[in-house]
């Protein structure tokens, strides 16, 4: 194994207990499936892409250490946005003294918030659809269908938004995974705004809601992904809550219950990374343990729980992984 690098290194000598020790077990655990020969499925939520994982992220995907992405729409596409409008986004750090007024004001000059970040709508969205439009007319002219992640893919491989970079292009997760064909799953992509753009057009009956595959077609590609790379295991690390983890993970009881494939393994480690806490039928706070009721994970899985930042923390695990 590689020596760690000075952040590996500061981890492991001052992150000891609590949260940070679940830190640096989850980090170990991940790097030990890597080395037994097992795949990993990361599953982003959130704003991840906003937030530029796609930095650190990139290069996860360029060394090996992730081999299936499930994410939501956003993530998918924010990550472009952020690679043709950059310098068009406007950081907004006193947000929790916003006022209504303030938000309208926003939205008024196109700039959709997130959190501290706001995105703006004429470069971003817009730049975006002029294009991806082009891509979804083509295919359903040929007769094609094929998933979000696919003409993102396309879009990102063409070069028709080459003019457009704002950023190195070795920072854009989505341009790493276009380049390797990474699988990824979708769950949702209805609800981002690429989603909802496709829509109207669906509406205005200028497209057939059939050129984009959907979300059922996305599980039945999962299920078989899940079926040819289990062999040695698949490991699942999960960045937030919500649909990008809760669909995926799925998949297993899915083979095991309703397909009746009883040979089918477990989950072989289990990390998510979430600030939700246990509380009233809370998915996302659910403890690990909870997922074996559902056959989901196995006795001896290995399980980790982090409550914290994902920004602060998914970083420092790359990080780790990369032997920083």
């Amino acid at each position: 194994m590689s020596k760690k690098g000075e952040i590996s290194q500061f981890i492991e000598k001052y992150y000891l207990h609590f949260n940070a020790a679940s830190l640096v077990d989850a980090a170990k655990g991940y790097e030990a499936q890597l080395d037994q020969g097992s795949k990993m499925l990361v599953s982003l939520a959130g704003a991840m892409s906003t937030a530029e994982l796609g930095k650190i992220f990139s290069e996860i995907i360029r060394t090996n250490k992730v081999h299936i992405v499930s994410c939501t729409g956003a993530n998918l596409e924010e990550d472009l946005m952020n690679l043709v409008a950059h310098s068009h986004y406007k950081r907004v750090p006193n947000y929790r003294d916003l006022t209504p007024q303030d938000e309208w004001d926003l939205l008024e000059k196109g700039l959709n918030r997130v959190t501290d970040t706001c995105i703006p709508e004429e470069e971003a969205f817009r730049r975006l659809q002029k294009h991806i439009f082009k891509l979804w007319k083509k295919a359903e002219e040929e007769g094609k269908r094929y998933f979000p992640h696919e003409y993102m893919y396309q879009l990102l491989l063409s070069g028709v938004l080459e003019e457009y970079y704002e950023i190195d292009i070795k920072d854009s997760w989505m341009y790493a995974a276009a380049q390797k064909n990474l699988p990824i799953v979708v769950p949702g992509w209805e609800d981002s705004t690429m989603g909802n753009i496709f829509a109207s057009y669906v509406i205005k009956g200028e497209l057939k809601a059939s050129t984009v595959k959907s979300g059922i077609e996305y599980m039945t590609f999962l299920a078989d992904w899940y079926s040819k790379n289990s062999d040695k295991g698949i490991g699942f690390f999960q960045i937030g809550g919500g649909i990008a983890g809760d669909f995926p993970i799925c998949v297993v009881p899915m083979l095991y219950q309703d397909l009746e494939q009883t040979d089918i393994p477990f989950w072989s480690y289990f990390c998510q990374i979430s600030d939700s806490t246990t509380s009233f039928g809370s998915y996302s706070g659910a403890v690990p343990n909870e997922k074996i009721t559902w056959g989901k994970l196995d006795i001896h899985t290995p399980k980790f729980i982090i409550e914290s930042d994902a920004t602060i923390v998914a970083p420092l695990i790359f990080a780790y992984l990369l032997n920083m």
